[in-house]
């Protein structure tokens, strides 16, 4: 196992359960315990946890994976997701992408579609996320409009004022929402209440709103809220996404598209 997939499995494990002891680390990785020590030693130097006595702990609830480091996660449900997603877009439609790493498979769906492969434009995408706006730049067939405002480091996510004022000025017929949360009760959300200002923005500005989101973020809630469930059209998760909270989207208004 190379160094970065190292990493990822332990930030990973970190998220999932707050805290790590050296050994356990260890034995669920296979390496030696002297590794796992290099390992928590530089990730801390770079902030990414809290070294303890013995092992390694999380800065706190509302700790953050960033991206980078988020991209391997339920990578196949997630691809699934995007192709769903994409299916929901017609050939000419202004499409609102947020940050995030299933937003970003749901761009690689929608340049692989064939149907959109030419057009005057064939897609406008609006996006606040440097990272999708990067990899769609080099569509011809796609109009890429791209945000103002000041880049956040673990989403690469455009925030602030100046990308409020791109975005008061535009609509779009669909907004795609990546999220950490999403509850029948408590609504979409985000760890960072800036990102979640201008996903709440971009909502307001779209004709329906997707949110994609696998089964895991589903019945979850978050620190800072996006828009209500009731501003939501849809929802587009996986296969193993809990049958009785599929039940509830349902029954509160939302469609939901398993995939």
């Amino acid at each position: 196992m190379s160094r970065d997939a190292r990493w990822k499995a332990l930030l990973e494990l970190l998220v999932e359960r707050g805290r790590l002891d050296v050994e356990e680390a260890a034995a669920e990785l296979e390496v030696s315990a002297a590794t796992i020590r290099r390992d928590f030693d530089r990730l801390a130097e770079q902030q990414m946890l809290v070294r303890t006595r013995g092992g390694a702990v999380v800065h706190g609830v509302s700790y953050e994976l960033p991206l980078r480091y988020k991209t391997a996660r339920r990578a196949s449900e997630k691809q699934r997701i995007a192709k769903a997603v994409a299916a929901l877009v017609a050939p000419g439609e202004a499409v609102g992408l947020t940050g995030g790493t299933t937003t970003t498979e749901v761009a690689r769906a929608l340049a692989e579609r064939g149907d959109l492969a030419a057009g005057t434009p064939a897609l406008t995408v609006v996006t606040n996320a440097l990272n999708i706006a990067n990899e769609l730049a080099v569509r011809p067939q796609f109009k890429i409009v791209v945000t103002g405002g000041v880049a956040r480091a673990q989403s690469y996510e455009l925030i602030g004022p100046l990308a409020d004022g791109v975005l008061g000025q535009i609509t779009v017929d669909v907004a795609v929402l990546g999220v950490v949360a999403f509850d029948v009760v408590h609504g979409a959300a985000a760890h960072d209440e800036a990102e979640a200002a201008i996903n709440r923005l971009l909502c307001e500005r779209a004709g329906r709103v997707v949110v994609a989101a696998d089964s895991s973020k589903l019945g979850r809630r978050a620190f800072a809220r996006i828009c209500a469930a009731e501003a939501v059209d849809t929802l587009v998760t996986d296969a193993a996404a809990d049958a009785g909270t599929v039940r509830r989207f349902e029954e509160a208004g939302i469609g939901v598209v398993t995939a």
